[in-house]
């Protein structure tokens, strides 16, 4: 996919004038990029006008991608799309057996979720990520940078120069190149998500973690009665990473906590949080939970890999393979 600028012009599109134009920059949408990611509601609060109209700007904005080689079109031959899915880049997470059941990294152009419980290792695949996503793509990496979102304050920069230390990269244009960004409520995750992409192109991220992607919302919409507004904003704020993995041709890694179902007599009680929402929108998910000194990966859902696992360790280095005894 051809690389993206951020800095294509509202006014490139027909039937938005200077004072339309004016209106959107207001409300946060910049660009075309940035209006085509939007959702018609917000594009129609925005302009305070109908949502068919709203609606109509979006469509615009993706047909004008898609005629400038932005953005794929809607209708390809799927011997094409074959082509293109194995010319897909993907991450290494630093361990070859996690690799092998990915088919071979951590994908771009869609949304891997990784569940379990505390200690399973979820933050520090996310850290271990932050430094292979800058290795170049013969080496397994993206050659970018990275956006790290932390809702629980679980980021850790010397743990990065760790990482890269250990794995013999320089630490200090490694850290220099990832991103953080600290959110303390759900709302201020929502405006953080809606306004990535000019992020996304300032600092040249090819990979966005989000960790944890729930925990704000599990925090402050508490009871039945608030379960509906939850799901619907998590919806919303899920499908909007999509587009922008999408689009920018991305990696978009969200962890995600887990619950323990009590009436569970057979089997793991342990199910993450999010309901379906989270379960439909997530491209791949992985459920890791820990075994020992060691931790086991499993596939538990992907359109095209087997329901298979796998065990990595954690070290100074990141996550890596067991040694074998």
């Amino acid at each position: 996919m051809t690389e993206v600028s951020l800095d294509i012009d509202l006014s490139n599109l027909k039937g938005i004038g200077p004072k339309i134009r004016q209106k959107l920059i207001d409300g946060g949408i910049q660009s075309i990029m940035d209006l085509a990611v939007a959702l018609p509601r917000e594009v129609e609060d925005v302009l305070g006008g109908k949502e068919e109209k709203a609606f109509s700007f979006i469509i615009s904005a993706k047909r004008w991608l898609e005629q400038s080689g932005l953005l794929d079109k809607e209708f390809i031959p799927a011997g094409d799309l074959l082509q293109k899915r194995r010319n897909m880049m993907r991450c290494t997470t630093g361990s070859n057996n996690l690799n092998e059941i990915l088919g071979g990294g951590v994908e771009t152009q869609a949304i891997t979720e990784v569940y379990g419980d505390f200690g399973s290792g979820k933050t520090q695949l996310c850290h271990t990520l932050c430094c292979t996503c800058q290795l170049q793509p013969e080496e397994g990496g993206l050659d970018g940078g990275a956006i790290y979102i932390d809702t629980e304050s679980t980021f850790r920069p010397e743990r990065l120069y760790q990482i890269a230390q250990v794995r013999g990269l320089d630490p200090d244009e490694i850290i220099n190149n990832v991103t953080f960004c600290k959110v303390y409520n759900s709302s201020h995750l929502e405006l953080v998500v809606r306004v990535l992409g000019k992020h996304i192109e300032r600092y040249g991220a090819k990979l966005v973690i989000v960790d944890s992607v729930i925990s704000l919302h599990r925090a402050e919409f508490m009871g039945r009665g608030t379960l509906a507004e939850r799901q619907q904003r998590l919806n919303s704020l899920i499908h909007r990473l999509l587009r922008f993995a999408e689009i920018y041709n991305i990696a978009v890694v969200v962890t995600n906590q887990v619950q323990t179902q009590p009436d569970t007599f057979f089997g793991d009680p342990t199910k993450p949080t999010g309901g379906n929402v989270i379960a439909h929108a997530c491209t791949y998910r992985i459920y890791l939970k820990k075994a020992g000194k060691d931790r086991i990966a499993t596939i538990v859902d992907s359109p095209y890999h087997p329901y298979t696992d796998t065990r990595f360790t954690l070290t100074e280095a990141g996550v890596t393979d067991p040694e074998v005894s």
